[in-house]
């Protein structure tokens, strides 16, 4: 298992302590992070690995390449962690689909991103020293993820039409704002919104046409969305093998303004132009918009199926107290 001897007392998974044993180990990970090695969060990165209580090395990547070399060259390593939100989660795993690594070694997050929607849904404390807090306490589960006809592999949500938009626009303003920058991307997408003329087909049933707009079409693994200001798949878990699917149809300023508060609240399912599906796979054609999956943004998107991988890759879960999936 790549374990290393230590000068502590003997260690279970995440460094809890186990009474009697005689002997000395520890897990050994690897943390994976998008901040600049030499920077103030990197030196907090740091702060917050030293917490765990294991043998971590931290390694800083920019991009797909940097991930790639750190896979390489951490044979040894039980566990990976990632220092980041949806979008760092995004690079890891589709990076371990490319190597056909899925599933190789266990996963952990560190929620140190703007939305960490994931993480909401995980039930992992978003202050980053208690969630390294919650890693130490963690149990290994296979989680579901999401897989689309272009190989492309999402963690939380992706999203079509409105949702999409209002992540580019929230982008403009996340330096500044921070995790404020959802609420208002979605009020200025919200406001430029008219709507895209869609075929939706949810496991062979057609739920929209192009004969109608639609606002929105969300597929979900988690439950929230745009930092937790929106949950939608309010019932969702992220280990039942299925993909929860919401078509939102285009309306007025006035409904859609009430659609954002619905949404919000969870309660939008019970809306009458709300159509709210568990599939398995789902298929979505017709005029260009824009994709996002996991906060990464697709131009023009004209046609694409995604279907759900049952439990893809093994996550670490903190205890049922903190707030499971």
């Amino acid at each position: 298992m790549g374990q290393r001897p230590t000068s502590s007392a003997r260690f279970g998974p995440w460094g809890a302590s186990t009474a009697g044993a005689t002997s000395e180990w520890s897990t050994v990970i690897l943390i994976l992070s998008n901040t600049e090695a030499g920077s103030a969060d990197a030196d907090r990165l740091r702060e917050v690995a030293a917490e765990l209580g294991t043998e971590a090395d931290v390694a800083f990547c920019s991009g797909s390449g940097d991930l790639d070399k750190a896979l390489d060259t951490c044979e040894g390593h039980d566990t990976l962690v990632v220092a980041g939100g949806d979008g760092s989660l995004h690079a890891l795993a589709n990076v371990l689909h490319r190597r056909g690594e899925l599933g190789e070694r266990a996963v952990g997050l560190l929620p140190m991103g703007t939305g960490n929607d994931f993480a909401r849904t995980l039930g992992m404390p978003l202050e980053p020293f208690a969630a390294a807090a919650a890693l130490r306490a963690a149990t290994e589960r296979p989680l579901d993820l999401i897989v689309d006809n272009a190989g492309e592999v999402t963690v939380n949500a992706v999203h079509l039409g409105v949702g999409a938009e209002s992540t580019r626009a929230a982008s403009r303003w996340k330096r500044l704002l921070g995790p404020a920058s959802f609420p208002v991307g979605g009020v200025i997408a919200g406001l430029a919104a008219r709507g895209y003329r869609l075929r939706v087909v949810a496991d062979g049933e057609v739920l929209i046409d192009t004969d109608h707009k639609a606002l929105m079409v969300g597929l979900s693994n988690g439950r929230y969305i745009g930092g937790g200001t929106g949950r939608l798949a309010p019932d969702a878990l992220l280990d039942d093998g299925l993909l929860h699917l919401v078509v939102s149809r285009s309306r007025g300023f006035t409904k859609r303004a009430v659609h954002a508060v619905r949404l919000h609240r969870g309660t939008h399912p019970l809306e009458v132009d709300v159509h709210h599906r568990r599939v398995h796979q789902v298929t979505v054609t017709g005029e260009r918009c824009a994709a996002s999956a996991d906060g990464e943004l697709k131009e023009n998107v004209t046609g694409r199926t995604w279907r759900v991988l049952p439990a893809a890759w093994r996550f670490l879960v903190p205890p049922e107290e903190d707030g499971p999936a």
